[in-house]
């Protein structure tokens, strides 16, 4: 006998989300990539780690144990619990209706209960006002489904307990906090098997003490609460009781809730490829609405073009980029560059007629790459940044260098592997010292230095503030050299502009150039295979063992070969190294951390150094992720040194 369907926390939300999901969660017929994602998210937040940090903060407080699927054990172990006068109840569970709940940390005083929902998301403890509009009907800051999830768990506690007066929190990460004790990171250790499932494994000994002063805040968010529960946002011609009640009913009765088709089907985790043997919801749903074939859904949609532009033409009923028109969609030229308007049309455009030919603004190119000095020096960082930080008198998502990677460039051709940076001891506060390696690297010549996007820049200026505050004997001829290469990102009182300052590279690419194979991204990770694609300069050259290239490493062995080709398709050289961590993909981990704000940049990476900071790692684990480290690194530099390569190959050869 099939066991009951509850609506829990997680349907509700998922629900808010897209409520035809709900037919498909449950059933492992269907592709759902949902659970490895929020796995993976947790642990790049520091959600886990947060979790058990926030229950220490609450001495006294009793865990609910139990399996996860026994909802009305759980549910009677609680009430056994709330008999006391009073508790303060980890993960206390509640049922009612169809409807189940497990709650983060409750505290009871006799009718008095506060519900804290405990998140890694960080918050301004001493600035943060609300979450509601002006006007005063409308949610802010882009926190509704949490807000959302609160309000839900609090309906569930009041429907058990009409009597109880409930107080409603956030419990948050406090960015204008200071760690006020070494290694509160090393405390809260993240343990995970192959399976992918997590715990916490807590420093032994550990009490509330060894944690110095706090790092979260408690934000009541009744306000935010009482807004949802009386004028539902989000669902204005529904109370917020009404969507409760048709999620739980079509979910317990098995029934499609159809919100019709829009931009949210581009993240939807219910999508299967068909030699995957997995139903694809994502294609049902489609398929029942528009009525539609397999291959025809999978015809390119609107909401993949670049800076997604077509959020009205969605709302029109428009779906695919073939339905597009120039009428449509107006393209708006800017001097001396591809406006962003005419990228986007370049990519609907050469979609439509599957034109798979790349696009050069040359003319402006080649006045770009004329402007830069010889020697060319190409860098690239890794950085982490973690909710609990590593080292005293850091904030929480404070950003640690720990990685470089320098590539030079001559005017003869010659690429080099000129220098490398990496610091991962356990205990060692690495920015400094970075710092310092860099500017020894690139003052070794006065030439153009490069970039991709904006980590670097930003980087550097959080080291200039670092220094700043600092008793670093050398800091103002660091702080010189950080202003030399780089411009103030607005945080700083002091504004500059340096004479070296780091050229993007991606500008480069989004201002000049477009292949249809990036599929609208400018990110190195999709450029460098079009760019492999495309040049026979590259793949003349790249296809030989290094030893045969001219072209140095540190890191790669002389008969490494960069590419591949697999079907007549250019192989990323990224696909070729073995992955930094067995049991995580590497390309899973860099779209999670791309997502979440308070990290940005990491990856791999970003768990890499996490993990080779408790010293009971093995020798041979920690070379075997150092040296990992050290060739992702270098070729992310070497990819950017490609890039240049085949521009200057197409400049010259045109």
């Amino acid at each position: 006998m099939n066991s009951p369907r509850y609506l829990t926390k997680s349907r509700f939300k998922l629900a808010l989300d897209c409520p035809t999901k709900l037919y498909y969660t449950r059933k492992p017929e269907y592709e759902n990539s949902a659970d490895t994602d929020s796995f993976l998210e947790q642990l790049a937040q520091g959600g886990f780690q947060i979790e058990e940090l926030a229950r220490m903060e609450h001495p006294g407080g009793i865990a609910l144990l139990g399996d996860d699927w026994d909802y009305r054990k759980l549910a009677n172990e609680t009430q056994k619990l709330l008999t006391r006068d009073e508790v303060t109840i980890f993960e206390p569970a509640f049922l009612i209706n169809g409807l189940f709940i497990r709650v983060d940390i409750l505290v009871k005083k006799g009718k008095n209960v506060r519900l804290l929902e405990v998140k890694a998301k960080s918050v301004s403890g001493d600035r943060h006002e609300s979450y509601i509009n002006s006007k005063g009907d409308k949610l802010k800051g882009g926190m509704d489904l949490y807000l959302y999830d609160v309000a839900f768990q609090k309906y569930v506690m009041q429907a058990c307990h009409p009597e109880w007066q409930i107080s409603c929190f956030l419990k948050l990460v406090n960015k204008d906090a200071v760690t006020s004790v070494d290694g509160l990171h090393q405390c809260f250790k993240v343990v995970a098997d192959s399976d992918l499932r997590t715990g916490i494994e807590k420093k032994p000994g550990l009490k509330k003490d060894d944690l110095g002063g706090s790092i979260l805040c408690e934000i009541n968010i009744d306000a935010e609460v009482n807004l949802i529960m009386e004028q539902n946002p989000l669902h204005e011609s529904l109370s917020f009781e009404e969507v409760v009640c048709l999620y739980r009913d079509h979910y317990r009765d098995d029934k499609k809730i159809f919100l019709g088709i829009g931009g949210h089907c581009k993240a939807c985790e219910y999508k299967a490829e068909e030699a995957s043997g997995k139903k694809s919801g994502f294609h049902d749903c489609w398929a029942e609405q528009l009525q539609l074939s397999v291959a025809e859904i999978d015809e390119p949609k609107i909401y993949d073009v670049w800076y997604n532009p077509a959020r009205k033409l969605l709302e029109e009923g428009k779906f695919f980029m073939k339905e597009i028109s120039t009428q449509d969609f107006p393209v708006k030229p800017e001097a001396g560059k591809l406006s962003r308007s005419e990228r986007q049309w370049l990519q609907i455009d050469k979609t439509i007629q599957k034109d798979e030919t790349p696009y050069f603004d040359l003319e402006n190119l080649k006045v770009e790459l004329a402007s830069w000095k010889f020697p060319l020096n190409f860098i690239d960082f890794e950085t982490t940044a973690v909710a609990l930080p590593f080292f005293k008198d850091m904030r929480p998502y404070e950003q640690l260098a720990f990685q470089f990677s320098h590539h030079i460039v001559y005017q003869d051709g010659r690429v080099e592997h000129f220098s490398e940076y990496l610091n991962t001891g356990p205990g060692e506060f690495p920015n400094f010292d970075f710092i310092r390696a860099l500017k020894q690297s690139l003052e070794s010549n006065n030439g153009s230095i490069f970039r991709y996007h904006n980590h670097e820049n930003t980087i550097v200026n959080v080291i200039y503030d670092q220094l700043r505050n600092s008793a670093e004997p050398d800091k103002e001829e660091l702080m010189a050299f950080i202003e030399s290469i780089s411009h103030n990102t607005g945080k700083n009182a002091k504004t500059w502009s340096g004479e070296r300052d780091m050229i993007d590279l991606q500008k480069t690419v989004v201002n000049y150039y477009y292949d249809p194979v990036t599929g609208g991204s400018n990110s190195i990770k999709a450029v460098l295979p079009a760019v492999l694609q495309s040049s026979s300069y590259l793949q003349e050259k790249y296809q030989k063992p290094l030893a045969e290239t001219g072209v140095s490493s540190r890191n790669f062995d002389p008969d490494h070969v960069f590419l591949r080709f697999e079907n007549g398709k250019a192989v990323s050289p990224y696909k070729a190294l073995p992955p930094v961590f067995e049991n995580w993909d590497s390309d899973k981990l860099e779209q999670i951390t791309e997502s979440i704000p308070e990290i940005a940049d990491g990856g791999a990476a970003l768990f890499a150094y996490q993990k080779l900071q408790f010293p009971d790692l093995s020798a041979e684990e920690t070379k075997a992720i150092n040296q990992a480290l050290l060739r992702y690194c270098e070729l992310d530099t070497l990819a950017m040194v490609m890039i240049y390569e085949y521009f200057r190959e197409v400049c010259n050869s045109l």
